[in-house]
């Protein structure tokens, strides 16, 4: 399953890579991606753990860029 999502708040590149490596690591993920000038944020992840990808994404987001966040 892949879905598009809106970030909200601000996020420098060199986070944004930082949270874009930690998430394509997780088992499950086949990508993920931010486009830092629309401020999206593209999860391509199994259907059967999506859900629990992107709750792990959201924990990612918060511990490396608190002031950005995931809004579904």
């Amino acid at each position: 399953m892949k879905r598009v999502f809106k970030l909200e708040g601000e996020i420098c590149p060199n986070c944004g890579g930082k949270i874009q490596d930690a998430i394509n690591r997780l088992d499950g993920v086949n990508e993920a991606k931010i486009n830092f000038l629309t401020l999206k944020f593209t999860l391509d992840a199994q259907d059967d753990r999506f859900d629990q990808l992107l709750d792990e994404s959201k924990r990612i987001f918060d511990k490396i860029e608190p002031s950005c966040s995931i809004v579904a």
